[in-house]
C-alpha cells in the first residue's frame, strides 16, 4: 500500500518564514517614511529660515550657521563664481576663492551629487579634514547672477542612494538661488 506524505510541516515553515520576511519588509518601509518625513521637515525649516532673511549677508549667515544644526549636518558651505570673481561662504566667514576652482567643481555634474569621502571638497575649507558624506549641489542662474555651489558635509559615512533625498536637495538648492537672486538684484 502507499504511504502518506504530509506536506503541512513544510507548508507551515514556509508560511511562517514569509510572514516574518513581509514583517522585516513593513518595519524597514515604516522607518524609511519616518526618516523621510523627517527629512522633510528639516528642508521646510531651512528653506523658511532662508526665505524670512533680510538681505544676502543675514542670507549667508542662516545658510552656514544655522541650516547644520537645522538639517543635522557638521559643515556647510557655498561657493559662487560670477566672471573672474570667486568667493566661499562658510562657519568661519566669507573669503575669495579662485573661479577656477568653483567651475571646475560644478562642471561634472547637473542638480546633485551624493557621496562618501575621505576628506570632504576643498570648498567647505577647513572642515574638509573631518568630512566623511557630502551632498555637492549646483547653483544654477543666469548672468549677471552668481552660479556656484552649496555643500553639505558631515563627519560619519553615510550612503546617498535615494533619488527623494536628491530632490529635496536640488529642492534647497533651487530656493537658495531665488533668495541670492532677491538680494542682488536691484
Amino acid at each position: 500500500m502507499g504511504r502518506v506524505i504530509s506536506f503541512e510541516n513544510h507548508a507551515l515553515a514556509n508560511l511562517r518564514a514569509r510572514v516574518a520576511a513581509a514583517e522585516e519588509a513593513n518595519q524597514d518601509l515604516i522607518a524609511f517614511a519616518r526618516g523621510h518625513s523627517g527629512a522633510v521637515a528639516s528642508i521646510h525649516e531651512a528653506v523658511l529660515a532662508a526665505v524670512e532673511t533680510d538681505g544676502l549677508d543675514h542670507l549667508l549667515h542662516v545658510v552656514t550657521q544655522e541650516w547644520p544644526q537645522i538639517l543635522g549636518l557638521d559643515a556647510v558651505a557655498v561657493a559662487l563664481v560670477a566672471g573672474d570673481t570667486g568667493v566661499r561662504a562658510d562657519a568661519s566667514g566669507l573669503q575669495f576663492v579662485d573661479a577656477r576652482l568653483i567651475e571646475r567643481s560644478i562642471r561634472d555634474f547637473e542638480g546633485v551629487l551624493l557621496r562618501g569621502c575621505e576628506r570632504g571638497h576643498p570648498l567647505f575649507g577647513p572642515a574638509c579634514e573631518l568630512i566623511r558624506a557630502e551632498a555637492l549641489i549646483r547653483l544654477t542662474s543666469e548672468p549677471p547672477l552668481p552660479s556656484g555651489l552649496l555643500a553639505l558635509g558631515q563627519r560619519g559615512p553615510q550612503s546617498f542612494d535615494t533619488r527623494h533625498g536628491s530632490e529635496l536637495l536640488i529642492f534647497l538648492g533651487r530656493v537658495l538661488t531665488r533668495c541670492m537672486g532677491r538680494w542682488l538684484i536691484p
